[in-house]
């Protein structure tokens, strides 16, 4: 009985691992879509632009949105870089 168990247990997490499997694409991303910038909600908000997002074998548009600002920061758009045959996501942050 705990041999059965230990076995089911050991195949949902080989599963669950085989579905983490980060795959980067070979294709270069589209080029960026024109938004439509929504009013500012506030004097303290910074408009993070929307950006392509790789999702198993295409990609797919991640809308922009309105964050508050961090005090004394600046925030650094994310962007693909191309790395050998593959491109790779940079993510934004705040500097």
């Amino acid at each position: 009985m705990k041999r059965t168990a230990l076995l089911i247990l050991l195949s949902y997490i080989a599963i669950v691992v085989a579905g983490c499997v980060v795959t980067h694409p070979r294709v270069a991303p589209p080029p960026a879509k024109v938004e439509v910038v929504p009013a500012r909600p506030g004097p303290n908000h910074v408009w993070i632009a929307g950006c392509w997002k790789w999702s198993r074998n295409a990609y797919i548009w991640v809308p922009g949105h309105w964050v508050k600002a961090r005090p004394g920061k600046a925030w650094v758009p994310g962007y693909w870089e191309r790395r050998g045959p593959h491109w790779v996501w940079i993510p934004g942050h705040w500097k």
